[in-house]
């Protein structure tokens, strides 16, 4: 769309909704993590306007040292943002995934030589694209400390009312995008939530193991829940690994509760020797593990994106990834949007088509893994272990395998 466009779309906007309190905006996002920055600088650098609520204060996320695990997908997204340089000053590339079960014969190693890429995927602080992103955004487009309490869809616009230094704002746009993780998801109208519960915590935590981890990431399945050690130290020789640890809730719990030296004895009997005894843990923390997905995540003039559109086990590491699509996805239909159908059905319709099949296949994909390989049925071992090694025989499974992981296909 040209800019002129844009800018007279803006102005209409604001001459029509004028307000102390209410003001209209042609595109507002909700979230300002990673997900809705990348939809903002995309937006920004091709001239489109657009506000952005984020509930934090200005650089609040930026010392997050939460492990993510970032795909080469979402690396070429943030390169062709300009971005990409200063995450991967902080970030430990992954050039191996190895693949295995306890207790059971059957393994497969993905590499990225294999797939001639220069890396399978990422492991970043949550902190570091948020950070990156933050640092070329028109912060004049930005409002920090704004709490949405309420999001509103209409036949013309949507609206979201927020708190900001104790006071009651409202914006209504053309274009209303959530991508806050579904903290402001509450009884919108229209948009139901599917979930499945899978009874299942996560604990996550950092440990140093015994030998380096040669930038080797470990998916390790066990009859419990899987679990993964993601290296997290910039040095091959580095010997730091972000552990997720899956399993039944009461599990996970009383795992979580064990002092230092016996958490570690059990993570090496449950793990197994293929980095050594592990040495030294961090402080663990827990969270609840489910599978949601919104039905429908549009609404008039507004759309859902992100983990705040579907939420899925950790296995593989695709709901971040996933997120990063949406927003990239977004962008460019926004940008081949005329401003007069800004918002509307077949607009949302069209972003609905394009994100189907990776949204639902990401779904359906770390939900299969769950299921086959966390349950310790009789035979179930073997068919798994054949499986895996078989996996590791057929190239075209494997070329599968990474392309879902990398790029969402």
């Amino acid at each position: 769309m040209p800019l002129k466009q844009w800018q007279i779309l803006k102005r209409t906007w604001q001459a029509m909704h004028k307000s102390e309190t209410h003001q209209s905006k042609p595109i507002v996002i909700v979230g300002g993590g990673p997900v809705g920055a990348v939809l903002a600088l995309s937006l920004q650098q091709q001239g489109i306007p657009f506000t952005m609520l984020e509930a934090r204060q200005q650089g609040a996320s930026h010392q997050d040292k939460r492990a993510l695990a970032l795909s080469y997908g979402s690396r070429l997204i943030l390169e062709k943002l300009n971005v990409w340089h200063t995450v991967e000053a902080s970030a430990t590339a992954i050039n191996a995934i190895h693949i295995s079960q306890r207790g059971g014969l059957g393994r497969t190693k993905l590499t990225a030589a294999e797939h001639q890429l220069p890396a399978i995927g990422y492991v970043v602080s949550y902190g570091a694209p948020t950070k990156a992103l933050d640092a070329v955004l028109d912060t004049s487009s930005v409002i920090y400390g704004a709490e949405a309490t309420h999001i509103q869809p209409s036949s013309e616009v949507s609206t979201v009312t927020f708190m900001q230094d104790e006071a009651v704002q409202v914006l209504s746009a053309a274009l209303l995008v959530i991508a806050d993780g579904g903290r402001s998801l509450n009884d919108i109208e229209g948009i139901q939530k599917e979930t499945k519960e899978y009874g299942h915590d996560a604990l996550v935590t950092k440990v140093i193991s015994e030998l380096p981890h040669n930038n080797i990431a470990y998916e390790r399945f066990t009859p419990e829940g899987p679990m993964a050690l993601l290296p997290n130290g910039q040095s091959k020789d580095s010997h730091d690994f972000s552990l997720v640890w899956t399993g039944l809730q009461a599990n996970i719990h009383a795992v979580s509760g064990l002092d230092d030296l016996t958490f570690l004895e059990q993570l090496h009997k449950t793990f197994g020797d293929r980095v050594g005894k592990f040495l030294s843990v961090e402080k663990r923390m827990c969270f609840p593990l489910k599978l949601s997905t919104l039905n429908p995540a549009t609404a008039p003039h507004l759309v859902v994106i992100g983990n705040a559109a579907q939420t899925m086990h950790p296995v593989a590491g695709q709901g971040f990834n996933v997120g990063m699509r949406d927003a990239w996805t977004l962008a460019d239909l926004i940008i081949n949007t005329p401003a007069s159908t800004l918002g509307s059905a077949e607009m949302l319709k069209h972003y609905t088509q394009q994100r189907k099949r990776d949204t639902r296949g990401g779904l359906l994909f770390t939900d299969l893994l769950v299921n086959v390989f966390s349950n310790d049925l009789i035979g179930v071992a073997s068919l798994r272990g054949a499986g895996l090694g078989m996996l590791d025989l057929f190239k075209p499974a494997k070329n599968f395998l990474v392309g879902k992981m990398s790029f969402g296909k």
